[in-house]
């Protein structure tokens, strides 16, 4: 038995024209209504589940609909319950009660805006802590007195830059402003070097570090005659950069410019006694860490900051202060920029300079002081230079060693005793030696002829060359033979060549580095080199 009473049905067919309906009819049309609505509303249910809602709406009945491939009903949606009244002369019979609208007032009615899909866009909310002024972004209220001052009295427009609203909170802005204030007013005092800790600890600054990297900038470009606050500002970027919560690589292309400025600006300080030469080795050191610590990230940062200083340093017409800058610049970015940027033109430069120096042809104090102050850098970059490479070669002054053998098949060393006093005992042992040294092993094969290493050392002065052979030599304490297959035995013979000679063209190289600066700076050169006594004899 249905719960859709016949008269229903009849009251549809009704509605919709059909006057003459059965009973019987609409009696078998009442079960497949009931069917087919139940069918509908678990649809919805459905729906409304999937929604993530307990209540249903007529959205739900929509879709249930569209899944059955039915037309969905029209008119207007409403949040509200719809008012159903009961007819009259019917006690189960309920309808809506519509309002009658008048066509007249439908038509003169203005037409409502075109609803929109629904979709997804982004906009900057913000950028480097200011909210631009975007029509997504709410609208920033200009005062007063920049509104009455849109027009001119000719009548011309004029462009009003709207105030940013900085995402920032009142205590940051308060830290802010301490910093710079102590930066700028007190860059000795015992608070100022609280806050450089402060600055180099903190994780909550980032927000912060758009307006310190233009704070830097611009009080550099406008101090630089006051070198304690150039000093401060870079003491400042030093803080900063030792920070690891914060991201101040996204900030570099704005800090580089007022560091290398500080390296190689023609006039720092207004007064004689100003050291600005101090602030130009520490702002080096500072250019030396970012490329060091973010060189990886960005390719070309050192790249460009080399040929800023290689420019500085070639350009004739820049002061010798510029000059001093680039090469300390040079030099904090390591011996191998050294050795293929200074060094080819370190003697060209030196006749240059050494006019200068000179009271009798120079005969400003201040000129010679700048002067002797690039002598003094290039030495300590060229000694640098021959530090780094005497330490690589610690062995390029050690006396000879024989060559011995076991029945082990290893190659054994033997040390002298003691070192030689002279440069003559040197050759005097290295004279001494076979024609022939082999280096024996108890396979087949395995001879290794060491007269090919040998080379003519009669031609060489002061024993160079001598020393160099001694180099070689000692460099095959590290390398053994054991006993190996033939072929095995062959290529261990090439590695052992190759390796042997690399050892000896690496030592000329270096004495030939070694020989060339004594010639330039003569026993200035000596405390670079004082950890290997031989050396130092030699020289």
């Amino acid at each position: 038995m249905s719960f859709v009473p016949k008269e229903t049905i009849e009251v549809i067919a009704q509605s919709i024209g059909i006057t003459n309906l059965s009973p019987d009819v609409a009696l078998a049309l009442a079960p497949d209504l009931e069917y087919r609505i139940r069918e509908i509303m678990q649809e919805s249910v459905k729906c409304m589940r999937h929604s993530m809602r307990t209540f249903l709406t007529t959205e739900d009945v929509d879709t249930a609909l569209a899944l059955r491939n039915l037309e969905p009903i029209y008119g207007s949606t409403s949040n509200d319950p719809p008012q159903f009244k009961r007819a009259a002369g019917h006690k189960d019979l309920f309808y809506i009660d519509d309002k009658d609208v008048d066509i007249k007032d439908i038509i003169e009615a203005p037409l409502p805006k075109a609803p929109l899909d629904t979709s997804i866009t982004s906009h900057w909310l913000a950028i480097e802590g200011v909210q631009p002024a975007i029509p997504e972004n709410a609208p920033v209220e200009a005062p007063s007195e920049i509104r009455k001052s849109e027009y001119k009295e000719d009548g011309l427009p004029v462009d009003v830059k709207l105030p940013v609203k900085h995402l920032i909170t009142r205590e940051l802005q308060l830290y802010y402003e301490k910093i710079t204030d102590l930066t700028l007013n007190k860059p000795g005092s015992i608070p100022f070097r609280r806050a450089l800790v402060s600055l180099a600890t903190d994780s909550g600054l980032h927000p912060l570090v758009p307006y310190f990297t233009f704070f830097v900038a611009d009080e550099v470009a406008q101090n630089l005659n006051n070198l304690a606050v150039l000093f401060a500002l870079m003491r400042l970027v030093r803080s900063l950069l030792q920070n690891s919560q914060i991201h101040i690589e996204l900030y570099l292309h704005q800090l580089m410019p007022p560091i290398i400025t500080c390296i190689v600006a023609k006039r720092i300080g207004n007064r004689l006694s100003d050291d600005h030469w101090e602030l130009r080795n520490f702002s080096a050191n500072l250019v030396a860490s970012i490329c060091q610590r973010f060189g990886h990230i960005y390719h070309n940062l050192q790249p460009r900051v080399t040929k800023t200083f290689l420019h500085s340093f070639l350009d004739p017409t820049k002061a010798l202060p510029q000059h001093y800058g680039a090469i300390k610049g040079i030099e904090a970015l390591g011996s191998r920029l050294i050795r293929l940027l200074i060094l080819p033109n370190l003697e060209p430069y030196l006749h240059l300079l050494e006019p200068e120096m000179q009271p009798e042809k120079q005969k400003n104090e201040m000129k010679r002081h700048e002067a002797w102050q690039v002598y003094g850098a290039l030495l300590g970059a060229a000694g640098q230079c021959v530090h780094e490479k005497v330490k690589m070669f610690s062995n390029l002054f050690s006396p000879p060693t024989r060559v011995t053998s076991r029945g082990s098949g290893k190659a054994v060393i033997a040390m002298s005793g003691k070192r030689k006093a002279s440069t003559d005992n040197l050759m005097q042992q290295q004279q001494q030696l076979p024609p022939m040294k082999k280096l024996a092993t108890d396979g087949p094969g395995g001879v290794v002829a060491m007269n090919s290493m040998l080379v003519d050392m009669q031609g060489s002065t002061g024993g160079y060359s001598s020393m160099m052979g001694v180099s070689s030599m000692s460099m095959a304490r590290q390398i053994s033979i054991d006993n190996v297959p033939g072929r095995e035995v062959g290529d261990q013979q090439r590695k052992l060549s190759s390796t042997l000679a690399q050892a000896w063209k690496d030592d000329i190289d270096t004495g030939n580095l070694v020989s060339s600066v004594v010639e330039l700076f003569g026993e200035s050169v000596l405390p670079f080199v004082v950890s290997n006594p031989e050396a130092c004899m030699f020289l």
